[in-house]
């Protein structure tokens, strides 16, 4: 896949009420909604109207959140310091303990929901706004109840000491990627981000020292303009892979609690099959790409460039190494499996509660066992529950971007209809070589397409045709011969 941005050309935009109305379609088809029972609502005000706030004061630690600019739901802020020769990360995760108590009507409809769901301007959230955007949300400069992550880092990147605790926080600014990554690019960034790319760099190598994966994909994004919808591929910052190394380092001691306590949830991903390997093997061998039988499938990845065509079909191939994720609760037993194998180790997720239901149970579980107190009943209760609720709501976020994804897509390329574009051969299908996906660069797009003169070349630039686009149904049909 391209790693560069990509921007449909302006008089190829899609009115957004066009779109909105085809949205408002695929809810309905797959029964969400963005909005709440009336019942639920009433609780939610009066929750963000009067939370239970921790007693601890830690509203002196000079906070800031990193996010995309349009987000509200802000579930993360962050600090470092040096500590000797290493580093103390401060990690503030918004409390829904403040406003949910178990079995109230936000309770028993978040476990219904099970996570956020997303899809260009129509998101559909785990929580209602008034907590989930307003009095949960940590906004710059309000006072908010968190689960305050405190974790030692030596010079080398490893995690030493954690502990989790109930605490006020405040942040001091709303930060988002685009800018940070200016500000450290032009040397005037505040010394938190020098601090964090410090940290970022090492747990990567960490990282790779484990033999975890991380796949450079770049993302598809839908840009709104206006009454104008654009899509993009987007590769990530820098200072978004070094923000994501201190939610994994923050997940992987939440993990370490659980496991040593021997109760907790899990997120695991079985180790990658010898036959799948083997059959990467054969898609590098196809492609061109180098692939020593001694060199372990993570750092041949890592030594992929997805700006390079052959090389990006090699990295969604590599996706397939990646399938199964999923929950596991236990209380007592470790479960069979307990690791996540892209990341090497244990893991949990717990640093996005306003929008997964799991993290609000793991961070609850935590902050128990950092107190030193029993785990809470209502948590014990819902270990086998919670990952059913998760696998189920994960499905469902899965189908509705992609279905969001689709309607763009054909919307943007209904006037073009017939037309031939320049695309990257990224995969073929296993029964039939002649079927397979496609990236087209401009517009950014991606989409099946059937050969009709022979089979597909994998990694290869073809010529395709738009054959046929039907925004009904989001259908694309390119055809290559």
């Amino acid at each position: 896949m391209p790693s560069r941005v990509v921007r449909v050309r302006s008089d190829e935009g899609v009115a957004a009420q066009s779109l909105r109305e085809g949205i408002a379609q695929i809810q309905s088809e797959m029964h969400v909604s963005a909005e709440f029972p009336p019942e639920v609502e009433k609780a939610a005000a009066a929750a963000a109207a009067n939370p239970r706030l921790p007693e601890l004061d830690r509203t002196d630690i000079p906070f800031v959140t990193i996010d995309p600019a349009s987000a509200m739901d802000l579930d993360q802020a962050l600090h470092l310091e040096r500590n000797g020769d290493g580093y103390r990360v401060f990690y503030a995760i918004a409390d829904l303990a403040a406003f949910i108590t178990p079995g109230d009507p936000v309770d028993v409809e978040a476990n219904r929901r099970g996570e956020t769901l997303y899809g260009a301007d129509s998101k559909i959230p785990l929580h209602p706004k008034v907590i989930s955007e307003d009095a949960g949300s940590l906004l710059p400069d309000q006072v908010r109840p968190a689960l305050l992550w405190t974790i030692d880092v030596d010079k080398t990147g490893d995690g030493t000491k954690v502990e989790v605790e109930r605490a006020l926080v405040k942040s001091r600014a709303k930060l988002n990627y685009d800018d940070v990554q200016k500000s450290i690019d032009d040397g005037d960034a505040d010394e938190v981000f020098g601090l964090l790319k410090e940290v970022g760099e090492l747990r990567i190598e960490r990282e790779a020292a484990r033999g975890g994966v991380s796949l450079p994909l770049p993302e598809q994004e839908i840009d709104i303009e206006g009454d104008q919808w654009h899509l993009e591929f987007r590769a990530q910052h820098p200072v978004e892979q070094w923000n994501a190394q201190i939610s994994l380092l923050t997940g992987m001691a939440a993990a370490s609690l659980m496991v040593y306590a021997r109760v907790g949830l899990l997120r695991t991903l079985p180790p990658a099959e010898p036959r799948a390997v083997k059959r990467l093997h054969r898609t590098a061998k196809a492609l061109g790409i180098d692939w020593p039988a001694e060199q372990e499938y993570p750092e041949f990845i890592r030594s992929l460039d997805p700006t390079q065509p052959r090389h990006a079909a090699m990295v969604v191939a590599c996706t397939s190494l990646l399938r199964g994720s999923g929950y596991v609760g236990f209380n007592g037993e470790l479960p069979a499996q307990p690791r996540h194998s892209a990341i090497a180790a244990e893991y949990a997720h717990v640093t996005a509660p306003l929008r997964r239901l799991v993290d609000r149970y793991a961070g609850e579980i935590c902050v128990a066992l950092c107190a030193d107190q029993e785990v809470p009943s209502w948590v014990i209760e819902k270990l086998t529950e919670v990952p059913e609720t998760m696998r189920d709501s994960g499905r469902i976020a899965n189908q509705y971007e992609n279905a969001v994804l689709n309607l763009v897509e054909a919307a943007v390329l209904r006037p073009r209809v017939g037309e031939s574009f320049d695309a990257v051969v990224v995969d073929i299908d296993d029964k039939d070589d002649h079927k397979g996906d496609i990236t087209v660069q401009d517009p950014a797009i991606e989409a099946t397409v059937t050969s009709t003169s022979g089979p597909l070349p994998l990694g290869e630039q073809v010529s395709v045709k738009l054959e046929s686009v039907d925004v009904t149904s989001r259908s694309i049909r390119f055809v290559t011969g």
